[in-house]
C-alpha cells in the first residue's frame, strides 16, 4: 500500500502535538496558569519563527494585503489561543488523555464546516470513520458506559470547546493557503496570537520563574517542537489534502498523549479508554486505506476506461 506523503505530514505533525502534556503538566507545577501557558507556549514559538524567516527569507515576513490580517485573526486568535486556552483547562481540571480525547472530537466540526464552505464531499467512508472516532472518544472520556469518576462537566465543555479551535485552524489555514505558503502562515498565526495575548500575562509576578532554567527547557520545547514544527509539519501536509481527511488523521495525538499520561505522569487509563483510542486508530486506518485505494482507481487508465 503506498503511503500518501500528505498523510505523512500530517501523522507526524499530530504525533509532536500529542508531546504538549509533557511541557504543560511541568509548567503547572512552578504555578502557571493554563492561559499564561498559552501565552509561553504562543510568544516562544513566535520568536522562533521570526527569527528563523528574518534569517532565511525574511521577504516572506510580509503580508500581501494588509486586509490578509484576517486570515490569522482566525488561525491566531479564534483558533490558537482559544483552543488552548481550552485544552489547557481541561487538561488542569482532568487528565492528559480525556483533555486529549476530547479535542478529537474536531474532525467531526472540520467535515461539518469543510462540507459547507469548501463543497468537500461528505462521503461514507468520512462518516463512517467520524463515527468511530467519536464511538471511541466516549470509550475514553467515560460516558460509554457512563463514569461519574472519569466523567467531568467542565472538563468536558472546556474540551469541546478546544475541539472547536482546533477545527477553525483548519478552515481559516484553507483560506490562507490560495495566497501564502506553510511558513508564512505558521509564523503570521502565532506573531498575531502573541500580540493579542500581551494583556494576559503578569510580566512582574512571573518575570523571575522565567529565569528558572528549566522553565525556560519546557517553555522553549513546547514553542518549538509540539508548537513550531508540528504546525509547519501539519500545514504543509494540508496543502496537499482536504481539511476532513486532515482532521481525522490528526487523531494519533491522543495515543501519543495517553502514552505520556500514562508512562510520565502515572495518569489511570482502563480497558475500556484503551478500546476507545484502539476505534480512534481505526479511524486513522480507514481514511488512509480508502484514499490509497481512491488514488490508485484514480490513476490506473484501465479502470478510468
Amino acid at each position: 500500500m503506498l503511503v500518501n506523503k500528505a498523510f505523512i505530514y500530517i501523522l507526524i505533525g499530530a504525533a509532536l502535538w500529542g508531546t504538549i502534556g509533557f511541557y504543560v503538566k511541568n509548567l503547572y507545577a512552578y504555578g502557571f496558569t493554563p492561559m499564561e501557558v498559552v501565552t509561553l507556549r504562543v510568544w516562544t514559538s513566535a520568536v522562533i519563527l521570526v527569527l528563523y524567516l528574518l534569517f532565511t527569507a525574511p521577504k516572506r515576513l510580509k503580508l500581501h494585503q494588509l486586509t490578509d490580517i484576517k486570515y490569522f485573526i482566525g488561525t491566531g486568535i479564534f483558533s490558537i489561543v482559544f483552543f488552548n486556552y481550552c485544552m489547557f483547562t481541561a487538561i488542569e481540571t482532568s487528565t492528559i488523555p480525556v483533555a486529549t480525547a476530547l479535542l478529537y472530537t474536531g474532525p467531526a466540526f472540520v467535515t461539518i464546516f469543510s462540507y459547507l464552505l469548501f463543497k468537500e464531499p461528505l462521503t461514507r467512508i468520512k462518516i463512517i470513520a467520524l463515527c468511530i472516532t467519536l464511538f471511541g472518544t466516549s470509550l475514553v472520556v467515560g460516558l460509554i458506559p457512563f463514569d461519574k469518576e472519569a466523567f467531568k462537566f467542565g472538563s468536558v465543555v472546556f474540551g469541546i470547546g478546544s475541539a472547536v479551535g482546533y477545527a477553525l485552524y483548519s478552515i481559516f489555514s484553507k483560506y490562507a493557503l490560495r495566497k501564502y505558503t506553510t511558513l508564512p502562515i505558521t509564523t503570521f498565526t502565532f506573531l498575531t496570537a502573541a500580540i493579542a495575548l500581551i494583556p494576559f500575562f503578569p510580566y512582574k509576578e512571573k518575570v523571575m520563574l522565567l529565569i528558572n532554567q528549566e522553565v525556560l527547557f519546557y517553555a522553549f520545547g513546547l514553542g518549538l517542537l509540539p508548537t513550531a514544527v508540528a504546525y509547519i509539519i501539519y500545514t504543509h501536509g494540508l496543502n496537499r489534502t482536504e481539511a476532513s481527511k486532515a482532521s481525522i488523521l490528526t487523531t494519533v495525538e491522543p495515543v501519543v498523549a495517553t502514552m505520556i499520561g500514562i508512562f510520565i505522569f502515572q495518569e489511570t487509563f482502563s480497558f475500556i479508554q484503551m478500546l476507545g483510542m484502539a476505534c480512534i486508530i481505526c479511524a486513522v486506518i480507514v481514511v488512509q486505506v480508502y484514499s490509497s485505494n481512491q488514488n490508485n482507481v484514480t490513476r490506473s487508465p484501465k479502470l478510468r476506461a
